[in-house]
């Protein structure tokens, strides 16, 4: 799989300078925590779940997950097991045999996303690592909610456990929630826990979620459209810790995914659009302004660019039509990898102040070099642009395709 992978192959080539490099479920996990862009939400207990799947991946999802936990009923618990178990086997049954052809005009529609389950318990991730039998090839890992030192500890073992018992890599995706990462006199003692035990277990963590609808749900507050969650600033300080604590780049640090856009349909508006009109106009696309408003995605796109300003990478997203800004907004433009470029050239291994190739900033090797590694990672797996390409022409092919 390969992100704009659904767009045809000649498309790709009048957006890219360099296209998204492609990758499996099976690619190292530093590869997959940056590939995993807008992970799409769905509820387990969907009837024709391996069809969406099916659907989504040939619309551009690279990641889901299946969920048994908030989206569905306590009563149907039960019954979103039983159907993971028979979609599992569907999504099996018509991807056996399958190659992937990169050269194709499109890649394959029968590639499967990464997919995970969130469970309520650790009881779930041996039970249906066992269930899936065979099918568990399919399974990337589990996204385990509400998680602390003392509630991980249980989670982590029995994902331990299910992956020996399968023989099939498994990852885990914690999602941060907790009131007591919240609340201010339990937050630095749960950040403390929640290091020491990812970090026991690094090898299986492959990234750290947000849950900031349940950090609102604490202190009754809904953010509207209109608003992004660093304009709420009890949860844009505990992003901001979370990065702190959990974010670093010395090697410490793990990916941490931005938080959901609650968001996709029309409302009464109370503010301005978000959106500029100069880059619509220039590319020609001022009805795509247009329906992003009214859809208020203009609010999801700033969001996402507060997102990458803070630290974060990737999305979690409860609706497919949140999937092509995220991707199209994490592709490296010309400017940012002609900047980390210059910034690690060999020679600069010492140091110094560069002026940039854009002539517009100063690049500082030495503070500047975390940030370049990042880019040309998110370079390799979302691609850069071409100089005169921007993000209105990556949406519009991403719709497009």
């Amino acid at each position: 799989m390969r992100h704009f992978g659904h767009i045809p192959s000649a498309t790709r080539a009048g957006l890219f300078l360099r296209e998204p490099a492609a990758f499996t479920a099976d690619s190292p996990a530093r590869t997959l925590a940056v590939a995993l862009g807008a992970t799409l939400y769905s509820p387990a207990t969907r009837p024709r779940l391996a069809d969406d799947v099916r659907k989504q991946a040939a619309r551009g999802v690279v990641s889901m997950v299946l969920c048994l936990e908030d989206s569905i009923s306590d009563a149907d618990v039960e019954a979103g097991e039983d159907n993971l178990v028979r979609q599992f086997a569907d999504l099996a049954d018509h991807t056996a045999g399958t190659v992937t052809d990169a050269d194709t005009a499109t890649d394959t529609a029968a590639d499967l996303p990464l997919l995970f389950i969130r469970v309520r318990d650790p009881r779930q991730i041996t039970d249906l690592g066992a269930r899936l039998g065979e099918t568990v090839r399919l399974l990337s890992g589990f996204v385990l909610p509400k998680f602390t030192e003392a509630r991980g500890q249980a989670f982590l073992e029995a994902l331990a456990l299910a992956e020996r018992t399968s023989g099939r890599r498994l990852f885990a995706m914690p999602v941060l929630e907790s009131p007591e990462l919240l609340h201010l006199e339990t937050r630095a003692e749960t950040l403390a826990g929640i290091a020491s035990i990812t970090d026991k277990y690094r090898d299986r963590v492959l990234a750290l979620r947000l849950g900031v609808t349940d950090f609102c749900s604490a202190y009754g507050l809904r953010r509207s459209p209109d608003m992004t969650a660093y304009d709420v600033k009890i949860v844009a300080n505990v992003i901001a810790d979370v990065v702190n604590v959990l974010g670093r780049s010395d090697g410490t640090g793990f990916t941490v995914t931005g938080p959901v856009w609650e968001y996709f349909r029309p409302g009464e508006r109370m503010f301005k659009p978000q959106l500029r009109r100069s880059p619509f106009l220039e590319g020609r696309a001022e009805d795509l302004r247009t329906a992003l408003i009214e859809h208020d995605l203009d609010g999801l796109l700033r969001e996402i660019e507060l997102d990458r300003a803070n630290g974060l990478l990737g999305k979690t997203c409860i609706h497919p039509t949140h999937v092509v800004p995220v991707h199209a907004l994490s592709v490296v433009s010309h400017e940012e990898w002609s900047d980390a470029q210059d910034i690690l050239r060999p020679e600069q291994g010492g140091g110094g102040v560069l002026r940039s190739a854009y002539t517009n900033k100063m690049n500082e090797v030495k503070p500047h070099r975390a940030w370049a590694e990042r880019t040309l990672l998110r370079a390799e797996l979302f691609g850069v642009a071409k100089e005169d390409v921007g993000f209105v022409d990556l949406l519009t092919a991403g719709l497009a395709g």
